[in-house]
């Protein structure tokens, strides 16, 4: 199924320095059928945006500051969405903001049955992260930027960031979890574990913690094990990971 996805920008609150990379990693989970950026364009400081948006088509939506200390984007943004959602020409969206103001847009749009993906930076509060199916920090996105040329002053505010640490939260959430699909053995398939961990955690992503994939991360704690077996269907191998039991220390009498 080609899942067709809404992609809407909060150009307030998002900076345009990963824009390709943004749409790259868009890309892996649907269709950007439409796309959408929303602004005030008059003001310089979207002036950065401009050349981008004709080199990713992306449309930009005039919204004009009416009142002081209002967000009048914020407002145009979830009129589209919701025009968006009745139309039913998208199975999902893609909504970039780090501002918890679209909480309860991301609530009612998978109330509604749609698939919703949340980018923003790391800074966003969590109850929007949590409404989301999937959120996406935009700080690891610099991992796949082109680093030859000089870097912009706002590429090199964005890049500047730490790998989060395994914590042991991190390690029960992955434990539990395995808990939960293991077989009589122990073993969950890492797919399903995968699946899981995201529904318990939006924001949970191997590349937070300097991994490209779950599997390498799993396996560099020593917490677990890995297992690849042979496919029936194909030549790919399925990976399946457990609990490792560890030895207890030998008691003094």
């Amino acid at each position: 199924m080609d899942i067709k996805l809404a992609v809407l920008i909060d150009g307030d609150n998002i900076p345009s320095a990963y824009v390709k990379e943004m749409m790259e990693e868009i890309a892996k989970y649907g269709n950007p059928t439409i796309k959408r950026i929303y602004g005030d364009w008059t003001k310089p400081v979207l002036s950065k945006w401009k050349n981008l948006l004709l080199e990713n088509a992306i449309t930009p939506i005039q919204q004009y500051g009416y009142t002081t200390g209002k967000n009048a984007t914020d407002s145009a943004m979830i009129i589209d969405a919701m025009d968006i959602l009745y139309s039913e020409k998208v199975n999902g969206f893609c909504l970039v903001s780090s501002d918890s103001d679209f909480t309860r847009l991301a609530t009612r749009l998978r109330e509604a049955g749609m698939l919703v993906y949340g980018i923003g930076e790391k800074k966003t509060p969590n109850p929007f992260i949590v409404a989301c199916d999937k959120f996406i920090y935009i700080e690891i996105l610099k991992n796949q930027a082109d680093d030859s040329g000089p870097e912009s002053p706002e590429r090199k505010s964005v890049a500047k960031h730490n790998v989060d640490k395994i914590t042991p939260q991190v390690i029960k959430l992955i434990s539990t979890t395995i808990t939960d699909l293991a077989d009589e053995d122990g073993w969950a398939f890492l797919g399903d574990v995968g699946n899981l961990i995201q529904k318990k955690q939006p924001n949970f992503d191997a590349r937070n913690y300097g991994f490209p994939k779950l599997t390498p991360l799993i396996n560099s704690i020593k917490s677990f094990e890995i297992d690849q077996r042979e496919s029936p269907k194909g030549r790919f191998k399925l990976i399946y990971v457990k609990i490792r039991e560890m030895s207890k220390p030998k008691s003094k009498k």
